[in-house]
């Protein structure tokens, strides 16, 4: 039995040797053209992935899917480059082809070494070009024609066989697809199952008062002018140093049927909790680094929401709350998208600092490990149950998928909280928190913890604490008692098309 299957293997790579070696042989028998020089100049360009680099820095340079097509792409190489190159070509040795069966001028000058058996160009090529396809299917279109043609460029220029080209594009295909264990796509979300309802219509702007935040987003570029495009009759509020945006809102309540906001998810949460308190519809512009609040919603842009504004369209989505208990009086922060207690808000105002010379993202990650290494854990009592934790995230409905690293929510309007914390309480749980991170087994790690409720209390043993709501810091506290407000909030959104 065996021995059959030995056989059947010789047999099927003896088959495969001879398709490749014709394949080859009709490749060096093209006539020789300008074609010849473009593809051994894109073949060297693509080496150690420079080409997928330079299109990668120029796709982060802008906000949303584009931004977000870059950097799984980025993240997509680093896995195909090691299965392809480290694991690969040292388990499979290959020879390459003969230089002799193509013409001269086609040949490679300086003709790699190592094993033929995969292409990790084309394992770089393909990983790029398929994790860009979940993101930005029009960045795709020009990405994938160039990689298959830096795949073809490895044959062409006599480096390598069609099938370690073809095995180097299954393994660049299957990294893209690995991408999503540690970042889940959001391919279908959000579903938009939120309640729909009718708003005031507000042509071109008219009863709008939008709050501009100038800085949001680390191009910072104002948004200001794109809203005035958009809703010319709208009063614009700058969020300029020194401006008390909420205190001009509430001045002038009286004159909007709606209020908007043009900027990052913490100038959401601001205009949002002013149009709560008022029972106005709300207008989100996404401009931030992230938006987290817009993408769940299924903003992409203005355009998005100004279609929406002109017609009256809306949907009723959950606004989270926790009152903040100190030894003064207690407040009250409404959150749209997530409070942290622990190390969180260290590395909010850690990352701000860092900020002045790093991009927000980079400065984020590296506030995080910062935090992390020395955090103290926190004693605390949840609904009455002592925990010890490094740090502990409520968010404002159900976020997927089920670690710590929560992304998207399938809705809006769940009326839970999604209640994740780091066990500090067992022997070296930050070292297994970071294992069960890096691979994907978080949701079955005993350092990680999860429960959805309407609900949740919070005490603090050890003093006080403070609190991070949508990436702001708030202020210290002994207990917070969170609560999930089902449908307080109407938003704008265009109806689904079906």
């Amino acid at each position: 039995m065996i021995r059959r299957a030995i056989h059947r293997v010789r047999r099927w790579y003896h088959r495969v040797g001879r398709v490749d070696a014709e394949l080859v042989r009709r490749s060096g028998h093209l006539p020789a053209s300008r074609f010849d020089v473009f593809i051994r100049r894109l073949g060297r360009t693509a080496d150690h992935s420079k080409l997928w680099f330079a299109i990668a820095g120029v796709l982060v340079v802008r906000k949303g899917a584009t931004r977000r097509a870059g950097l799984r792409g980025l993240a997509a190489i680093g896995g195909a480059s090691f299965s392809a190159s480290l694991v690969g070509k040292r388990l499979f040795p290959r020879r390459r082809p003969a230089a002799e069966l193509l013409p001269v001028p086609r040949r490679m000058t300086r003709r790699p070494t190592s094993s033929s058996f995969p292409s990790g160009h084309s394992a770089s090529a393909f990983a790029f070009a398929s994790a860009v396809a979940m993101e930005h299917r029009g960045v795709a279109a020009v990405v994938l024609p160039l990689a298959a043609t830096v795949g073809y460029s490895r044959v062409h220029t006599g480096v390598h066989w069609p099938s370690d080209v073809a095995a180097g594009a299954a393994i660049g295909v299957g990294a893209a697809y690995a991408t999503r264990h540690w970042w889940p796509h959001g391919a279908g979300l959000p579903e938009q199952r939120e309640p729909v309802v009718d708003a005031p219509e507000l042509p071109g702007g008219e009863g709008l008062a939008v709050v501009v935040n100038p800085s949001s987003g680390s191009d910072s570029v104002d948004p200001t002018p794109e809203v005035l495009a958009m809703w010319p009759k709208a009063d614009v509020i700058r969020l300029d140093p020194g401006v008390d945006v909420v205190a001009v809102l509430e001045e002038r309540i009286g004159d909007y049927r709606a209020l908007g906001a043009a900027g990052g998810d913490g100038t959401v949460t601001c205009v949002a909790d002013v149009a709560v308190r008022h029972g106005l519809p709300l207008v989100v512009v996404p401009a931030g680094t992230l938006d987290h609040f817009a993408r769940d919603l299924g903003v992409e842009g203005p355009v998005d929401t100004a279609d929406a504004t002109q017609v009256g369209s809306a949907v009723r989505v959950d606004v989270a709350e926790v009152l903040v208990e100190s030894a003064g009086e207690p407040e009250r922060l409404r959150f749209v998208n997530t409070a942290s207690l622990g190390g969180y808000p260290d590395m909010v105002r850690l990352r701000e600092k860092i900020e002045a010379r790093r991009p927000k993202w980079l400065a984020a990650a590296i506030a995080m490990i910062r935090v992390l290494r020395r955090a103290q854990p926190v004693p605390i009592l949840l609904d009455g149950s002592r925990k010890l934790v490094w740090m502990l995230f409520v968010g404002n409905g159900s976020y997927e998928p089920k670690g710590f690293g929560a992304a998207r929510r399938p809705t809006m309007a769940s009326g839970l909280l999604d209640v994740r914390y780091l066990r500090a309480d067992i022997p070296y749980s930050r070292a297994r928190f970071v294992l069960a991170a890096l691979t994907g087994t978080l949701q079955t790690s005993h350092v990680y913890k999860h429960f959805e409720a309407p609900e949740t209390d919070i005490r603090i043993l050890d003093g006080t604490r403070r609190i991070a709501t949508d990436g702001e810091v708030g202020p210290p506290g002994g207990r917070f008692v969170f609560r999930s407000h089902p449908a307080a909030l109407t938003v704008y959104r265009a109806a689904p098309t079906t």
